[in-house]
């Protein structure tokens, strides 16, 4: 027992350890492999990266029916990380834009079946052994950030085509982990109509979207920016890894600790803490300030995604009928990291190509203090509540 509990232990860690590994190897320096390989201009390079969140959308849900139906989560993982192993590569092969764009529909549809699918497996088993879900997803966010640093270091020396071989070995390896992986998994399965019927005469909900949009778009449309910037300011490929190895290994010590942070101040003041850190980080960017400051702020992405994200999911606990929870979840996670970030990447692309990069974080600056403002109508409602509810009592 003692023997299959560790197997499956590691089994789970190994896998989100590697999975972010290959993603961190490949999405943040993907773009600037775009421009000085490809010769894309900043819209075209903004088109081809908002891709894979608008298929997310999409896919994530028809991911959840095929896993419900096949009852075999294990086999449609091993079937998408083969498969995006593939396709990945296959980008290198490309240098037409048309085909690209083709190309990573394609890889994105793969693709997006690795989170929900490998997070419902997790979530089951950490149910059912009592365990804590931030534990096993920190291995993921020290993957991603292990990645991009040697990622960067080997693109400087080997060149930056080294980041698809990367990718696809890492990928595949995967596989070796998902064999001792449990077999059981949640449903995927939600009642969308029931749920967001429920859930759209939630104002308080509504407006929590809107701050989830305008604070999760830019985090996550600067995975694909920020090498960019890096490069603007006097870094190297290699800074830009060093840069990403500071700011997404910051995320993990804040993640292992918001439970209790969360607990001690509060959610909603998690949430505003975390939302105006982003919008001063981003608009601070558009005073191009040095290579060796822009190192020093990396850090304050930890306070930002280690600490929204767990709040983030805390509020959707505590707000949201059990019955539509779990639509709640969906729908939440494809407006940030769907919507949000399809629109702040694609947006950002254009601004980058009519101005400059420093005036795409100054958007993304202002939609974080519009999130900002959302969040803190969020913290009068609550608080509004409360009084409503104490003096009825």
């Amino acid at each position: 027992m003692f023997k299959t509990f560790n197997q499956t232990s590691i089994s789970l860690k190994g896998f989100y350890l590697l999975s972010f590994f290959s993603l961190g190897s490949l999405f943040p320096l993907l773009g600037v492999y775009f421009k000085e390989e490809v010769g894309l201009s900043g819209t075209e390079i903004g088109t081809l990266m908002s891709i894979s969140p608008v298929v997310m959308i999409f896919a994530q849900p028809l991911w959840g029916v095929i896993t419900d139906y096949s009852r075999r989560p294990r086999s449609v993982l091993v079937l998408s990380l083969l498969f995006t192993a593939a396709f990945g590569y296959s980008i290198f092969l490309l240098e037409s834009y048309v085909w690209l764009i083709a190309l990573l529909v394609v890889f994105s549809f793969m693709q997006s079946a690795l989170v929900p699918v490998s997070d419902s497996i997790l979530l089951n088993y950490v149910q059912k052994e009592n365990k804590q879900y931030g534990n096993y997803r920190l291995f993921g966010a020290v993957g991603f950030a292990v990645a991009v640093y040697l990622a960067g270091r080997l693109a400087e020396v080997y060149g930056i085509h080294v980041i698809f071989y990367m990718f696809s070995t890492v990928l595949a390896v995967c596989v070796l982990f998902v064999v001792k992986m449990p077999k059981e998994s949640q449903s995927l399965k939600t009642d969308l109509r029931k749920g967001i019927d429920q859930l759209v005469k939630m104002p308080s909900y509504l407006i929590f979207l809107c701050a989830t949009f305008l604070v999760f778009g830019p985090i996550f449309a600067n995975n694909f920016y920020f090498g960019f910037y890096i490069q603007e300011t006097g870094g190297t490929l290699a800074g830009v890894g060093l840069a990403f190895l500071i700011a997404a290994g910051s995320e993990a010590p804040f993640m292992k600790f918001a439970g209790r942070t969360i607990n001690k101040w509060g959610m909603m003041h998690i949430m505003i803490f975390a939302a105006a850190v982003s919008a001063f980080r981003w608009t601070f960017y558009f005073f191009e300030p040095t290579y060796q400051v822009i190192l020093i702020t990396t850090i304050l992405q930890g306070f930002s995604v280690g600490l929204f994200i767990p709040a983030a999911m805390e509020y959707l606990r505590s707000y949201t009928p059990k019955e539509v929870r779990a639509t709640a979840v969906s729908i939440y996670s494809a407006v940030g990291n769907g919507l949000g970030s399809w629109f702040c990447t694609f947006v950002g692309g254009v601004i980058f190509d009519k101005y400059n990069i420093f005036y795409t974080y100054l958007f993304f600056g202002a939609l974080s203090f519009a999130g900002l403002f959302m969040v803190l109508i969020l913290s009068r409602m609550e608080v509004q509540g409360r009084i409503l509810l104490q003096r009825s009592i």
